[in-house]
């Protein structure tokens, strides 16, 4: 009797440290088992090299969101980012979403300027006004060759 005594204490403890295991994956891992309070925005960009889905939604130095998805557009020719905001947060109209680096060559994040004119954008709405990602690189190579003026 004390041999299944100790193999069920063994099961439960190794029961409840897969079960902590996959809680910490899925909260670390931002992966959504459960619909989650969130709602979509589109943004059409000239580019969104480095932009991966995954990345955060900044507003306000906050993060707000995930970047959902990321498509082409080949009769616009543009590439779309679809985002995930988190319900109760609010974007006008006339928002501007720009394509930002972490630091000099970290990773890329959207930032969001929630604008505060015209009527709010409904989930599945598209952020008109976009900026995409400023390489340091094509600014070094403008910098290096004299395209960049001194003043």
């Amino acid at each position: 009797m004390k041999k299944y005594a100790l193999e069920t204490t063994v099961g439960i403890f190794v029961v409840i440290g897969l079960l902590a295991i996959g809680y910490m994956t899925v909260k670390l891992g931002h992966v959504s088992l459960f619909s989650e309070d969130t709602y979509p925005l589109f943004a059409p960009f000239t580019t969104a090299s480095g932009l991966r889905p995954g990345n955060p939604v900044n507003m306000l130095g906050i993060e707000v969101g995930r970047v959902e998805g990321i498509a082409m557009d080949q009769k616009g020719q543009r590439a779309i980012v679809e985002i995930r905001l988190r319900k109760g947060i609010r974007v006008h109209a006339d928002a501007i979403a720009s394509i930002k680096t972490e630091g000099l060559i970290g990773d890329k994040y959207l930032s969001i300027d929630p604008g505060g004119a015209g009527a709010l954008l409904q989930p599945g709405g598209t952020i008109t006004e976009t900026q995409p990602a400023v390489e340091f690189i094509d600014l070094l190579g403008k910098y290096a060759f004299g395209e960049i003026e001194k003043k």
